[in-house]
């Protein structure tokens, strides 16, 4: 393989076919099920798969077989098969459905509105993650230009990931004679820790999300007459919420929510910590004065990638300040965002927080957490030597330094599925979402030429695989 032509040809597909695809695929709001319960209605995912599968299909790629699989009840998925070299399998992954818009976009710039700015292209869904399928056929069809060598390659791209892929396991099972066994997985859903270089994913943490519900009366009253007498509910969220969090440090209290973090993630985390610096707190868009947890740079990457942490994503029963009248409100909901360790089991987590919040209720109100998403992490299994040596060069060719690797504080419950399913694979977990990329929130972009670099790193692993298993 010649990396230098590779790189041309990606950074030319990238300028003329890929940013245009990528613009139109901005436009569409095909929000994920769990925020559009009525996607098959608004037909926002059947236009999006279909964009992509279009563009796929006008690549021209030689013994391309693209299916647009559609199981009953379940969001579509896209199933391409390109005939390799040899017997062997790589499977590569991505998803197309979005998150909400949110609010809070700068001037000019919105959810479904594409701009490009700065060698960036702002808009919901790029990065995170629509790229991915662009990404994956360019880089086969670099190789397959150069006649470069390369295993067969079945790239899947599903339409739930952010609702929590719980269509993919059916499809998996449904595809599965069709999909083979691979021996390598390549998933292009993850983040960098800056645009100079590759970075790969060594760990995904789990998620455990739920409602807690504090209830005291059945209807709410004057508070001049029950406060005092009454106890209140947000009160009470306070006491229980104590009992998971230390509300000083911000540390998850119950000790079942922890594991042993493996020296190995202990060593990375400690490079990493040198390459990146202050960087990992001063990316994110701190008020004036306002300190991150610790400004210790090695203790807020475990943090964020090995140990639980909590957050309150949503809250019902308090009304908009406008319509707050002096009244003692009768129940108080909030939504419990958990991340957990990668090997934490996250039905141990439902079951602990559950009991932890639910038992002995102050005053005797009536408390009740339930857990309605949970996803175990992941933990990737040891590099063979090949694939070590592969992501270095790959990342020396396209970025000029060496790769570097990183836990990812989010989940891909993909990883852990595919994992269980394939536990002899071996992972290439990448992605473009670096600094300031602000995946889920306002003023999402994708950084074109790490788009283009990651791309064409990718090519270089599908080469050497192919190598690898002569």
């Amino acid at each position: 393989m010649d990396p230098h032509q590779v790189g041309e040809f990606c950074e030319r597909v990238w300028a003329d076919n890929i940013t245009p695809a990528l613009q139109r695929y901005i436009t569409i709001p095909n929000q994920s099920p769990a925020f559009d319960p009525q996607w098959q209605q608004h037909g926002h995912m059947d236009r999006a798969v279909e964009l992509i599968a279009d563009w796929i299909r006008g690549r021209g790629v030689p013994g391309l077989q693209l299916d647009t699989v559609r199981l009953p009840g379940r969001t579509p998925l896209l199933f391409i098969d390109v005939p390799g070299d040899s017997a062997d399998t790589v499977l590569l992954y991505g998803h197309l459905d979005k998150q909400p818009p949110m609010e809070g976009w700068h001037d000019g710039l919105g959810a479904w509105t594409p701009v490009i700015k700065e060698g960036r292209l702002y808009g919901r869904g790029a990065a995170d993650d629509g790229y991915a399928a662009f990404a994956a056929i360019t880089a086969i069809q670099a190789l397959k230009r150069q006649r470069t060598p390369c295993a067969r390659c079945v790239v899947i791209i599903e339409a739930c990931e952010e609702s929590g892929s719980f269509d993919l396991p059916h499809y998996i099972d449904a595809l599965k004679d069709r999909l083979g066994t691979p021996s390598l997985v390549i998933c292009l859903d993850s983040g960098c820790g800056n645009y100079e270089q590759l970075w790969i994913t060594a760990s995904l943490r789990g998620l455990l999300s739920g409602n807690l519900t504090i209830s005291t009366l059945t209807e709410g009253v004057h508070s001049g007459a029950a406060s005092g007498i009454v106890p209140s509910t947000f009160r009470i969220l306070r006491q229980l919420l104590s009992r998971l969090e230390d509300d000083k440090t911000g540390a998850i209290i119950p000790r079942e929510l922890y594991v042993d973090v493996p020296a190995e993630r202990t060593r990375q985390i400690a490079a990493t910590a040198k390459v990146l610096g202050d960087s990992v707190y001063a990316s994110f868009p701190f008020q004036h004065g306002t300190s991150p947890v610790t400004r210790d740079v090695t203790e807020l990457l475990l943090n964020r990638t090995w140990r639980p942490q909590l957050e309150i994503t949503g809250a019902a029963g308090l009304p908009p300040l406008g319509k707050a009248g002096n009244v003692l409100r009768p129940v108080t909901t909030v939504k419990l965002s958990v991340r957990l360790p990668p090997t934490a089991s996250a039905g141990v987590a439902a079951r602990t927080i559950k009991r932890l919040l639910e038992s002995d209720p102050p005053y005797g109100a009536h408390v009740r957490f339930d857990s309605h998403e949970g996803a175990t992490g992941w933990n990737a299994s040891a590099l063979a030597p090949w694939l070590e040596t592969s992501l270095r060069q790959a990342s020396l060719d396209c970025f000029g330094k060496e790769a570097c690797y990183m836990g990812e504080g989010g989940t891909i419950p993909f990883m852990s599925m595919l994992g269980e399913k394939f536990p002899s694979a071996q992972f290439m977990v990448t992605g473009v979402l670096g600094p300031h990329s602000n995946a889920h929130g306002p003023n999402e972009f994708l950084d074109l030429a790490t788009g283009v670099r990651v791309t064409a790193c990718v090519a270089r692993v599908l080469a050497d695989r192919y190598k690898a298993g002569l």
